[in-house]
């Protein structure tokens, strides 16, 4: 554990009351949100019924195009939950300070987003028994055993990094909230925290097992999306006749990712009154590693543009003109201009450069994200096998009722995350960060503050001392 810094009382106040503050008291307004998410998923399971007694039917799947908007929302969701862990841990690696206070945030972004996408192949395999037979007769030889064993992994790991971090900060909520919270909520935190005191031998096995799962969920993250991206690359189509789908879903699962981390942190800021913690800051270097794999996505997609192009094998061309010239090119052109262009621009130019536009440009992205997986699989299934007109695919009511609940779904759990846990990592931005002034913003000259124990001391030496500028 890095050595506690100074840190003024009042603003150590500020932000216990206020990392505190949801687990105190709920509003009308949160019950009538936690009501109409409801309503969704109830809507979605409806017809998730309605497709249980029909079949597949009702669906617009049928034989030649196999895979619809299930396998597509699988992948999405599979790859917003990278960017969570996977960059949570690099950062920690790395000893960044800056992230300290929405590392909680990205990991709790992973650890959903992987309950919710791992909903969807189950969806798409139509009937609920064949879940069990997977398990009994399923093939090891199959990428999508692999992927079962890759995202369990995950989910385990994810799930055991979200919940280490946490453990100081329920043992404050036990301390803090007092006997005026619910029982439950006592006994709850009372078990979650382990004791916790905050003894040199807990800190020091804390930050062991930390830095044991950092090490271990960075390579667990890279290979379940190289995994899932194998499901495609060894499936027997000209569109998916990829060797380098492996990276290129790793690279846009963390794009997907960084963008779903901004998106959550602007929503939370506002609605939970967390200015003072997440500054521009970061949003500002959220948006740099966003502005800096909009060139990673780009050079991914040109080189395979370049090289399928290039040998324009049997297939390929009716391929390229169903994205460029046919009926999926305004989609195509949005993925092109919305998903990658217009963020690069906007984080190019400072005017552009603010929280709004960062957030703009990550809703960009999101919306170009799952436009892209759309646009790997349908019109890879387009492509014809044998000699017969390709088949057209949307979804019907069924699939979009049940991709609604999914993504009501996963908002349900961060709302109720947020009102049980505290959504900022207290401890850690005490520890490693402290009162700071916002780092993206135009420098100034502060004088350095003095502990207020070493003044004496300091003055008998003849040195001056001045209190800081304190942000």
């Amino acid at each position: 554990m890095a050595e506690v810094a100074y840190v003024p009382p009042a603003w150590r106040e500020r932000l216990e009351t206020r990392g505190l503050a949801p687990l105190r008291s709920t509003g009308v307004r949160y019950w009538a949100w936690i009501g109409f998410l409801l309503v969704i998923i109830a809507w979605a399971v409806f017809e998730y019924a309605t497709q249980l007694n029909n079949g597949l039917i009702v669906t617009g799947m049928r034989d030649r195009i196999s895979w619809g908007i299930y396998i597509i929302s699988f992948v999405f969701f599979i790859g917003i939950s990278h960017a969570g862990t996977l960059l949570s841990a690099i950062l920690r690696v790395t000893k960044a300070r800056w992230q300290m206070s929405v590392t909680r945030m990205a990991e709790f972004i992973t650890v959903v987003a992987l309950m919710v996408g791992a909903l969807f192949p189950l969806i798409d395999m139509g009937r609920v028994d064949r879940v069990l037979e997977l398990f009994q007769y399923g093939r090891w030889q199959s990428p999508l055993m692999w992927d079962i064993l890759a995202i369990t992994t995950y989910l385990t790991g994810s799930s055991l990094y979200l919940y280490l971090p946490i453990i100081p900060d329920f043992a404050l909520a036990r301390d803090r909230l007092g006997p005026a919270a619910p029982r439950w909520r006592r006994v709850f935190y009372q078990v979650a925290a382990l004791g916790w005191r905050g003894t040199p031998e807990q800190r020091k096995l804390l930050d062991r097992a930390m830095t044991t799962m950092m090490i271990v969920i960075i390579p667990v993250a890279v290979s379940v999306h190289t995994v899932v991206s194998w499901i495609f690359a060894m499936t027997l189509r000209v569109a998916f006749n990829s060797s380098v789908f492996g990276p290129f879903f790793v690279a846009g699962a963390i794009f997907s990712g960084i963008a779903a981390i901004i998106i959550l942190m602007a929503v939370l800021r506002k609605l939970l009154h967390l200015e003072e913690w997440i500054t521009r800051t970061q949003f500002l270097y959220l948006g740099y590693m966003l502005a800096a794999f909009t060139l990673i996505m780009a050079y991914f997609n040109l080189q395979e543009l370049v090289v399928t192009g290039y040998k324009m094998e049997a297939g390929q061309t009716f391929h390229f003109a169903e994205l460029m010239t046919g009926p999926f090119m305004p989609l195509y052109a949005y993925y092109w201009i919305g998903g990658m262009i217009v963020p690069g621009l906007i984080m190019l130019y400072p005017r552009t450069r603010t929280i709004a536009g960062i957030t703009f440009a990550a809703v960009l992205v999101l919306v170009a994200m799952w436009i892209e997986r759309f646009l790997i699989v349908v019109p890879g299934f387009r492509v014809p096998l044998m000699a017969y007109g390709a088949r057209n695919y949307f979804p019907t009511l069924v699939e979009w009722s049940i991709l609604a609940g999914a993504v009501a779904l996963f908002m349900l759990i961060i709302s109720v995350f947020a009102k049980i846990f505290p959504i900022i990592s207290i401890w850690e931005v005490v520890e490693h960060r402290g009162p700071e002034p916002d780092a993206a913003a135009e420098p100034r000259r502060v004088r350095p503050t003095i502990r207020p124990e070493l003044r004496p001391q300091l003055t008998a030496a003849g040195t001056t001392t001045t209190e800081g500028v304190q942000p």
